[in-house]
Protein backbone atom coordinates (compact mmCIF):
# COMPACT_ATOMS: atom_id res chain seq x y z
CA UNK A 1 0.00 0.00 0.00
CA UNK A 2 2.84 2.36 0.90
CA UNK A 3 4.64 1.61 -2.37
CA UNK A 4 1.47 2.23 -4.32
CA UNK A 5 0.93 5.62 -2.67
CA UNK A 6 4.54 6.60 -3.32
CA UNK A 7 4.18 5.60 -6.97
CA UNK A 8 0.97 7.62 -7.31
CA UNK A 9 2.73 10.66 -5.85
CA UNK A 10 5.62 10.25 -8.31
CA UNK A 11 3.25 10.06 -11.27
CA UNK A 12 1.35 13.10 -10.03
CA UNK A 13 4.59 15.03 -9.65
CA UNK A 14 5.65 14.09 -13.20
CA UNK A 15 2.25 15.08 -14.59
CA UNK A 16 2.38 18.41 -12.75
CA UNK A 17 5.87 19.03 -14.07
CA UNK A 18 4.82 18.25 -17.64
CA UNK A 19 1.78 20.51 -17.25
CA UNK A 20 4.05 23.36 -16.12
CA UNK A 21 6.37 22.74 -19.10
CA UNK A 22 3.40 22.75 -21.52
CA UNK A 23 2.18 26.05 -20.05
CA UNK A 24 5.64 27.56 -20.49
CA UNK A 25 5.74 26.36 -24.12
CA UNK A 26 2.38 28.02 -24.78
CA UNK A 27 3.48 31.30 -23.18
CA UNK A 28 6.75 31.31 -25.17
CA UNK A 29 4.86 30.56 -28.40
CA UNK A 30 2.43 33.41 -27.76
CA UNK A 31 5.27 35.85 -27.04
CA UNK A 32 7.06 34.70 -30.21
CA UNK A 33 3.91 35.19 -32.27
CA UNK A 34 3.46 38.74 -30.92
CA UNK A 35 7.10 39.54 -31.74
CA UNK A 36 6.69 38.03 -35.21
CA UNK A 37 3.63 40.21 -35.89
CA UNK A 38 5.70 43.26 -34.86
CA UNK A 39 8.52 42.16 -37.17
CA UNK A 40 6.06 41.69 -40.07
CA UNK A 41 4.50 45.13 -39.54
CA UNK A 42 7.92 46.79 -39.38
CA UNK A 43 9.02 44.90 -42.52
CA UNK A 44 5.89 46.06 -44.37
CA UNK A 45 6.62 49.64 -43.32
CA UNK A 46 10.23 49.25 -44.44
CA UNK A 47 9.06 47.84 -47.78
CA UNK A 48 6.67 50.76 -48.28
CA UNK A 49 9.36 53.34 -47.52
CA UNK A 50 11.83 51.51 -49.77
CA UNK A 51 9.38 51.33 -52.68
CA UNK A 52 8.49 55.01 -52.44
CA UNK A 53 12.10 56.11 -52.05
CA UNK A 54 13.73 53.84 -54.63
CA UNK A 55 11.14 53.67 -57.38
CA UNK A 56 10.61 57.39 -57.56
CA UNK A 57 14.19 58.54 -57.01
CA UNK A 58 16.34 55.81 -58.58
CA UNK A 59 17.64 56.37 -62.11
CA UNK A 60 16.11 54.22 -64.82
CA UNK A 61 19.29 52.19 -65.41
CA UNK A 62 19.26 51.04 -61.78
CA UNK A 63 15.66 49.73 -61.93
CA UNK A 64 16.61 46.03 -62.25
CA UNK A 65 18.74 46.17 -59.09
CA UNK A 66 15.93 47.95 -57.25
CA UNK A 67 13.43 45.37 -58.46
CA UNK A 68 15.52 42.51 -57.07
CA UNK A 69 15.77 44.28 -53.72
CA UNK A 70 11.97 44.72 -53.69
CA UNK A 71 11.49 41.02 -54.46
CA UNK A 72 13.87 40.19 -51.62
CA UNK A 73 11.91 42.36 -49.19
CA UNK A 74 8.62 40.80 -50.32
CA UNK A 75 10.02 37.32 -49.80
CA UNK A 76 11.33 38.33 -46.36
CA UNK A 77 7.77 39.20 -45.40
CA UNK A 78 6.47 35.92 -46.83
CA UNK A 79 9.08 34.00 -44.85
CA UNK A 80 8.06 35.87 -41.69
CA UNK A 81 4.41 35.02 -42.40
CA UNK A 82 5.32 31.34 -42.80
CA UNK A 83 7.21 31.40 -39.50
CA UNK A 84 4.17 33.02 -37.86
CA UNK A 85 2.02 30.26 -39.37
CA UNK A 86 4.41 27.67 -37.89
CA UNK A 87 4.07 29.25 -34.45
CA UNK A 88 0.27 29.55 -34.60
CA UNK A 89 -0.04 25.99 -35.92
CA UNK A 90 1.99 24.86 -32.92
CA UNK A 91 -0.31 26.81 -30.60
CA UNK A 92 -3.37 25.16 -32.18
CA UNK A 93 -2.15 21.56 -32.29
CA UNK A 94 0.96 21.49 -30.03
CA UNK A 95 2.79 19.74 -32.83
CA UNK A 96 5.42 21.10 -35.20
CA UNK A 97 4.19 20.75 -38.75
CA UNK A 98 7.16 19.55 -40.75
CA UNK A 99 5.47 20.40 -44.06
CA UNK A 100 5.25 24.08 -43.06
CA UNK A 101 8.90 24.12 -41.99
CA UNK A 102 9.99 22.65 -45.33
CA UNK A 103 7.86 25.15 -47.28
CA UNK A 104 9.38 28.00 -45.27
CA UNK A 105 12.85 26.66 -46.03
CA UNK A 106 12.04 26.43 -49.74
CA UNK A 107 10.89 30.05 -49.74
CA UNK A 108 14.08 31.10 -47.95
CA UNK A 109 16.32 29.30 -50.44
CA UNK A 110 14.26 30.63 -53.37
CA UNK A 111 14.70 34.15 -51.95
CA UNK A 112 18.44 33.59 -51.82
CA UNK A 113 18.47 32.51 -55.47
CA UNK A 114 16.30 35.42 -56.61
CA UNK A 115 18.51 38.07 -54.99
CA UNK A 116 21.72 36.28 -55.92
CA UNK A 117 24.43 38.38 -57.52
CA UNK A 118 25.91 35.98 -60.06
CA UNK A 119 29.02 38.13 -60.48
CA UNK A 120 29.99 37.74 -56.82
CA UNK A 121 29.18 34.07 -56.25
CA UNK A 122 31.07 30.97 -57.23
CA UNK A 123 29.85 27.88 -59.01
CA UNK A 124 30.11 25.72 -55.88
CA UNK A 125 27.68 28.02 -54.08
CA UNK A 126 25.15 27.70 -56.89
CA UNK A 127 25.54 23.92 -56.84
CA UNK A 128 24.99 23.96 -53.07
CA UNK A 129 21.79 25.98 -53.43
CA UNK A 130 20.61 23.61 -56.15
CA UNK A 131 21.24 20.59 -53.93
CA UNK A 132 19.43 22.33 -51.06
CA UNK A 133 16.39 22.95 -53.26
CA UNK A 134 16.45 19.38 -54.54
CA UNK A 135 16.67 17.95 -51.00
CA UNK A 136 13.92 20.22 -49.69
CA UNK A 137 11.69 19.41 -52.67
CA UNK A 138 12.13 15.68 -52.21
CA UNK A 139 11.47 16.07 -48.47
CA UNK A 140 8.32 18.06 -49.24
CA UNK A 141 7.08 15.37 -51.64
CA UNK A 142 7.73 12.62 -49.10
CA UNK A 143 5.86 14.49 -46.36
CA UNK A 144 3.04 15.41 -48.74
CA UNK A 145 2.57 11.81 -49.93
CA UNK A 146 2.73 10.42 -46.40
CA UNK A 147 0.13 12.99 -45.25
CA UNK A 148 -2.10 12.08 -48.22
CA UNK A 149 -1.88 8.37 -47.28
CA UNK A 150 -2.76 9.11 -43.64
CA UNK A 151 -5.88 11.11 -44.56
CA UNK A 152 -7.40 8.31 -46.66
Amino acid sequence: MKKLMRRILEVTKDENFMHIIENIEVIVSKVLSIFMVIVILVAIGDLGVFIIKELFTAPYAKFNTTLYKIFGLFLNILIALEILENITAYLRKHVFQVELVIVTSLIAVARKIIILDLEKIGGIDIIGLGIAILALSISYLIIRFSNAKNTR
